[in-house]
């Protein structure tokens, strides 16, 4: 069939933009094996935090991480056991892990303190319930709060099955023996617990509480990194997690 010169030019614009439009695939599948060793090399690797408590670490008696953490945050110190406000505390194995509890428990777990703090899960309970977003997970997998925007509810402490939670019943303030002036205190009527030191991970820092440690009993990673200490403490260890059935999936891990 004939094509005038007009026609011609149509066809041939119509041929270049399709190769235009092709080229971007082209490139992808004409890419060398170094370049896409490159690209691969530099996109960001994924981080998801996570806590190992070796506990037969743990001295009984022993307060240093929790003192840190309490300093740092503001933690006050409330005598009344019903106003309490908790970030990391203590309590006996048998407490901790009911379901452990066979007949025949080892004498090195029985009655031996365990550390308890938020659990940072990946499938948090408690983020789906607060009504104004005041609770929500990072990417990298931080249970966070928003102080400004808790209303005080409480859903959140409802949620979480581990009593990781405090709320303040009462002004908190008088309570801290001395401000740091660097994290901000609460009010009344606000839900507040562990953040995983979040303000320090910011700055390249542990946390307050590993970093305290004077045991090594506590360790703090990437659990997405294969070479990250907690990675092989895990790999190496025995470790058990926190009401696991519930699949919440927590990131505290617990090395017996």
């Amino acid at each position: 069939m004939d094509v005038d010169r007009r026609g011609f030019i149509k066809i041939a614009g119509i041929a270049i933009v399709g190769l235009l439009a092709a080229k971007p695939i082209f490139d992808i599948f004409s890419r060398t094996e170094a370049q896409k060793n490159v690209v691969e090399a530099e996109a960001p690797t994924q981080t998801k935090w996570g806590m190992a408590i070796k506990i037969e670490n743990c001295k009984d008696g022993c307060t240093e991480c929790i003192d840190a953490c309490n300093t740092i945050h503001n933690v006050p110190n409330i005598p009344d056991p019903k106003h309490e406000i908790k970030w990391i505390w203590d309590k006996p194995y048998e407490d901790v892990f009911p379901e452990q509890n066979g007949q025949f428990i080892a004498d090195k777990l029985k009655g031996l303190p365990v550390l308890i703090l938020c659990n940072h899960c990946d499938k948090p309970p408690c983020t789906k319930v607060c009504p104004t977003g005041a609770t929500w997970k990072r990417e990298d997998g931080i249970v966070m709060m928003d102080y400004h925007r808790c209303i005080g509810c409480r859903y959140c402490m409802a949620g979480c099955p581990f009593g990781a939670r405090s709320f303040n019943w009462v002004d908190p303030r008088p309570y801290i023996k001395e401000i740091n002036p660097d994290f901000p205190t609460r009010t009344k009527g606000v839900v507040e617990k562990c953040n995983f030191c979040e303000e320090r991970l910011a700055k390249g820092l542990i946390p307050a509480c590993v970093e305290a440690c004077t045991e090594k009993a506590l360790v703090f990673g990437n659990l997405d990194d294969p070479n990250s200490d907690i990675r092989k403490l895990l790999a190496t260890n025995y470790s058990i997690r926190r009401k696991s059935e519930l699949g919440t999936e927590p990131k505290v891990y617990y090395v017996v």
